[in-house]
C-alpha cells in the first residue's frame, strides 16, 4: 500500500496542520511526510471542505506554482485540482504527474480529453454538487454503495472511450454522504475490486470518523477498515 501525504497550499483547508505557507514550511511538511513513509505528495491549492468558496484559476495557480519543483524533487507528485488549465500548466512546469480530480471530469468538460492527450495517471472521485451543496445531496434510493458502483461503471466506459488507461478509483468519503453512508461504503470497499483499478481512500480527519453513532469515535478505525478492505493508496495528513 502507498501512502499519499496531503500538502494544503490554502489558508482555509479543513485540517490546519496540513496547511503550508512559504518555502520553509513546505520543506518541513515534505520532510515530515517522507519520514512517515509517504510515496506520493498531494498538492492542493483549493479547499474542498464543506462550505468552501470557489477559487479563481489564477489564484489557484499563484498558490500552487511555487511548491511544484520542491515537491517534485522529493517524491512523486499528485495535484488536487478540477481545472484542465491547471493540469496543462503543471505539466508544462514539471512534466508528468498524477491528476487528483474530485469531480472525475464533471467540473471541467476539457479535463478528461486533456488527461488522455497527456497520458497522465488520473484519480477519479465520486461526489455530488459542490462544497456548498453536497451535504444536502445524500439521497441514494438504491443505496450508497450501489450508486457509487454505478457511477464508476459509467466512468470506466468513458475512460475507455477517451483512452485514459491509468486511472485510480476514489469512492469519495465525506463528499455528499452521511456518516452512516460513509461507514457503509467503507465496509463495502472490497466490492470495488471488480473494476480492477487501484483504490484510493481519503478518510483523514473526516467528520464521519468522529461520529460515535455509526462506529466512529476512534479516528484510526476508518483507516484500519480501509487497509483491511484492500485500499491501495491511503491519503493521510
Amino acid at each position: 500500500m502507498i501512502l499519499m501525504g496531503i500538502i494544503n497550499l490554502t489558508p482555509d483547508s479543513f485540517y490546519a496542520p496540513s496547511r503550508v505557507d512559504g518555502e520553509t514550511a513546505l520543506r518541513e511538511r515534505i520532510d515530515d511526510l517522507l519520514s512517515r513513509g509517504c510515496g506520493i505528495l498531494d498538492l492542493g491549492a483549493v479547499s474542498t471542505r464543506p462550505g468552501a468558496s470557489d477559487v479563481p484559476v489564477e489564484e489557484e495557480w499563484r498558490r500552487l506554482r511555487p511548491a511544484l519543483h520542491t515537491a517534485a524533487a522529493a517524491a512523486k507528485v499528485s495535484v488536487d485540482t478540477t481545472s484542465s488549465v491547471i493540469v496543462r500548466r503543471v505539466y508544462e512546469e514539471i512534466g508528468p504527474f498524477i491528476v487528483n480530480d474530485i469531480s472525475a471530469g464533471e467540473d471541467d468538460p476539457a479535463m478528461l480529453s486533456l488527461v488522455a492527450e497527456l497520458g497522465l495517471p488520473y484519480i477519479a472521485m465520486h461526489k455530488r454538487g459542490n462544497p456548498r451543496s453536497m451535504d444536502a445531496l445524500t439521497d441514494y434510493p438504491q443505496g450508497v454503495t450501489a450508486a457509487v458502483k454505478e457511477y464508476f461503471r459509467q466512468f470506466a466506459g468513458k475512460a475507455e472511450r477517451l483512452g485514459i488507461s491509468e486511472w485510480i478509483l476514489d469512492p469519495g468519503f465525506g463528499f455528499a454522504k452521511t456518516s452512516e453512508q460513509n461507514w457503509q461504503l467503507l465496509r463495502d470497499l472490497p466490492i470495488f475490486r471488480e473494476f480492477g483499478r487501484p483504490i484510493l481512500v481519503g478518510v483523514a480527519d473526516k467528520r464521519f470518523t468522529k461520529d460515535p453513532l455509526f462506529g466512529g469515535g476512534d479516528p484510526s478505525l476508518a483507516e484500519r477498515l480501509a487497509v483491511e478492505g484492500g485500499a491501495d493508496i491511503l491519503r493521510i495528513h
